[in-house]
């Protein structure tokens, strides 16, 4: 089963490349992003991909800005490759499926992170300090178990390593409290209508992290604007709801499986990173299209509809 590792779009050349992403640069105001194979788990990209989880994560990213379109503006200009710039159209077997065409944003530099349940980094915050990123929350709360309401736990963006969890006094310092409050809301309702959809489709949306940046609309005027992946497994943690029992750690369908095979043959965590066996990869590549069936209701990776 074939991987795209990395997209070779010559002469052009990637104006960033990040673990799983590579962008260009497409004029001045507009970028590709072309989602590869490639996995990373503790922070390094791992030597082998998994099939199609770019394609998954382009086109969930894809439904989901559709499905929020009322409620934010997002980055979006088209995912048909038959309508990018001419000079494009001929890497088709590469971008097919897994590629946006999108508006240049002026990006916050800030992690949107919202979270309905107690997990991962904000269990083990809750376990030391009684607090969530400086939120006070009950006490005897279980691991997996729903918060009283959702939170906004913002991170600072950090380029080298894990994302810093800060409080929203910093966001405040960093853009002012007008933009701040206005991250944290639309943060929150987005997560409040994501998860109502979520539960529809058998699935809990456990916390997730959005970017925003400002583009001009019509007018000129700029807009706080939803960008990069939206509401994807590598930037959200579904739960199923059959089988939810809060108390312990849920399965989800990210890279569980593969964070359990690096910790079962005791890697250092340093490069080189290895390589993943072929049972892993499948059974990765299977809860990444099991959570693209769910949400999207779609059978099959089809080519994208555009808006």
């Amino acid at each position: 089963m074939a991987t795209l590792l990395h997209p070779d779009l010559s002469p052009r050349k990637p104006w960033l490349t990040g673990k799983v992403r590579d962008l260009y640069e497409v004029g001045e105001d507009h970028l590709l992003f072309v989602a590869s194979d490639r996995i990373s788990a503790f922070d390094h990209v791992l030597g082998s991909g998994v099939p199609d989880k770019g394609k998954v994560l382009t086109q969930i990213s894809l439904f989901w800005f559709e499905h929020l379109r009322a409620l934010v503006p997002n980055h979006l200009i088209t995912a048909k490759v038959a309508e990018y710039p001419e000079d494009l159209r001929q890497y088709a077997d590469q971008l097919e499926g897994r590629s946006m065409l999108v508006k240049r944003a002026k990006m916050f530099p800030v992690e949107c992170v919202a979270r309905g349940y107690l997990s991962g980094s904000g269990w083990k915050d809750y376990q030391e300090t009684g607090t969530v990123c400086g939120i006070s929350l009950p006490s005897g709360l279980r691991e997996s178990e729903e918060l009283p309401e959702p939170i906004f736990t913002p991170a600072a963006k950090n380029h080298s390593g894990h994302d810093e969890n800060i409080g929203f006094d910093a966001v405040v310092a960093a853009l002012g409290g007008e933009t701040a409050e206005a991250l944290r809301t639309l943060t929150l309702d987005i997560y409040r209508a994501a998860s109502q959809h979520a539960r529809t489709k058998g699935l809990l949306l456990a916390d997730t992290k959005f970017e925003f940046g400002l583009i001009e609309d019509a007018s000129g005027t700029p807009r706080i604007t939803l960008a990069d992946e939206v509401l994807t497994p590598d930037s959200s943690r579904y739960w199923p709801i059959d089988g939810y029992a809060p108390g312990g750690a849920q399965p989800s369908f990210d890279k569980q499986f593969v964070r359990d095979y690096l910790e079962s043959i005791r890697w250092n965590k340093q490069e080189p990173a290895p390589s993943l066996p072929d049972d892993v990869v499948e059974r990765t590549r299977e809860k990444y299209l099991a959570a693209f069936h769910m949400l999207t209701d779609k059978s099959a990776l089809d080519s994208p509809q555009g808006p």
